[in-house]
């Protein structure tokens, strides 16, 4: 038996599928026509983005059908004669938004950083901080690194390389900073009820801490995915697709990807990758010539 991958549909995907389906297959179930109850496209923009964030469309069917049943209620008991539901009057229909926040920081201080994770709901925003957990032994003992944020073991793995890396990066770009050779480090993934693996936020980790030991943030509304070896290659990952819709949702103007990736980017269609800066890399160096760009991080 073979197996086919399909990924999750976009935005505009689905609010086509509710227009064209959602909608009028509800309205057939609760017995209303088009001129009884009206559900305008905006309705259904807030139901996707603030309460159905998932790959298909089951969610956000039963909310449409929740909503047109309310609306038949209304009718039937005679509180109206018409129903027009709007963005402003919504949750008397659904209740508050399940999702209100599309990025955890507007502006990334130093230490944090913006990457892109994949998970059954679809793409997401994930951010990697990075705290000083006490300073550099007296006696000057080997410096430390404490991970937190129900990671799993290939997570945990692909930490560990990353801060073997960065300290050595780190030597080569500036030598007379030995912050993460000396210091003990806490490098934490929010949010920490949700588990989470995999090898991609590699290369994100070393931009936390590199931004922490240079104490510089990074440019503005970048993100970033890949995974990174130990000697700074940037290795190919998956769900591209989603990681990129997750970046528009969120604001982000450039992301940076890994270049053997390249073909699953331009396999995306035009209104995904619309407006968006992207930068293919091979090797770490160059992660840190567009994340710690000076024009940039000084404008943001």
């Amino acid at each position: 038996m073979e197996v086919i991958n399909v990924s999750g549909y976009v935005a505009e995907e689905k609010l086509a599928i509710a227009e064209r389906y959602l909608v009028p297959q509800a309205r057939v179930l609760c017995g209303l026509d088009e001129n009884k109850a009206k559900i305008t496209p905006d309705v259904l923009t807030v139901l996707i983005k603030q309460y159905c964030r998932e790959s298909g469309v089951r969610n956000l069917q039963k909310q449409v059908e929740k909503v047109l049943r309310k609306s038949a209620y209304k009718i039937v008991s005679g509180e109206a004669e018409t129903v027009q539901v709007t963005p402003e009057n919504l949750q008397d229909f659904v209740g508050k938004p399940i999702f209100t926040v599309d990025r955890m920081y507007e502006t990334t201080p130093p230490g944090v950083v913006m990457g892109l994770a994949w998970t059954a709901l679809g793409g997401s925003t994930l951010f990697v901080e990075t705290s000083l957990k006490r300073p550099k032994d007296k006696e000057g003992k080997d410096g430390s690194l404490e991970v937190t944020g129900q990671l799993g073991d290939v997570m945990k793995e692909s930490a560990k390389i990353a801060y073997t890396f960065a300290r050595a990066f780190l030597m080569q770009k500036e030598p007379d900073n030995d912050f993460l050779m000396s210091s003990h480090i806490h490098l934490h993934v929010p949010e920490g009820a949700t588990p989470k693996d995999g090898p991609s936020a590699g290369c994100t980790i070393v931009t936390a801490l590199l931004s922490l030991a240079m104490n510089c943030p990074v440019r503005q509304n970048v993100a970033m995915t890949g995974e990174v070896s130990l000697t700074g290659k940037i290795l190919p990952v998956g769900g591209i697709k989603e990681k990129t819709i997750a970046a528009k949702r969120a604001g982000v103007t450039c992301i940076i990807l890994p270049s053997e990736n390249k073909k699953d980017y331009y396999d995306l269609a035009g209104f995904i990758t619309e407006g968006l800066e992207v930068h293919f890399v091979e090797h770490y160096k160059e992660v840190f010539d567009i994340a710690f760009s000076k024009q940039d991080s000084a404008a943001g």
